[in-house]
């Protein structure tokens, strides 16, 4: 069993089947064997849960392939989505406003001049500079490149000669975790979960 397969994603949802992180095969096979969770399959448009025992069972059914794990008594197929059976808790609704974020929420391009670069090549400008009254907030600092960093300086985007490719505004939280989870784009199995988990499942309505 090589260690590149142990260490594989999983999707990981709460018992409310909303998504709540991306964990190893090695943990969610941890955590199915101590029933703590199980394996969650899409069969005919519904969806199946298995437990540790019915899941050995159901890979019995399976010769051969790149996502069997074979022990000396059993073979395990790999589990792509697990859903936790106690924890029962929502998933962070704020996006934090950090450096990290705006990076992402900008796609990491320059949000005066458009050029996508390396998050070391880029820097965050406060559009109304902090000295003009300007405020630390979404809607004021956006994603800029060094040299349009230099030439705005401390001048408002007017006096600049300068002016913005999008305005900033705080994102959606359920854009926001799409961009997260990059996964989604690859595992088909994943995108089933974030259609179902975040458009069908009632959340609470959001305060701002």
């Amino acid at each position: 069993m090589s260690t590149e397969v142990l260490n594989g994603s999983v999707l990981v949802l709460n018992k409310l089947w909303q998504i709540t992180d991306i964990c190893s095969v090695k943990r969610a096979l941890c955590l199915l064997y101590l029933r703590h969770a199980e394996v969650v399959v899409k069969e005919g448009g519904s969806f199946y849960t298995f437990g540790f025992e019915d899941w050995k069972d159901f890979s019995e059914d399976f010769s051969k392939g790149d996502d069997l794990i074979s022990t000396i008594t059993f073979k395990l197929k790999i589990p792509r989505v697990i859903i936790l059976l106690l924890y029962d808790k929502l998933p962070p609704r704020e996006v934090k406003f950090t450096r990290k974020n705006i990076y992402k929420r900008d796609n990491n391009t320059c949000q005066y001049c458009g050029r996508k670069l390396r998050s070391e090549q880029l820097n965050l400008d406060h559009v109304l500079p902090l000295s003009r009254g300007g405020k630390n907030t979404w809607d004021n600092v956006v994603c800029s490149c060094i040299r349009c960093n230099l030439r705005k300086g401390n001048k408002t985007l007017s006096e600049a000669g300068m002016s913005l490719i999008r305005r900033p505004k705080k994102p959606s939280w359920k854009t926001f975790v799409k961009h997260s989870f990059p996964e989604f784009m690859k595992q088909k199995d994943w995108k089933e979960f974030l259609d179902f988990a975040y458009w069908n499942i009632e959340l609470e309505e959001d305060k701002d």
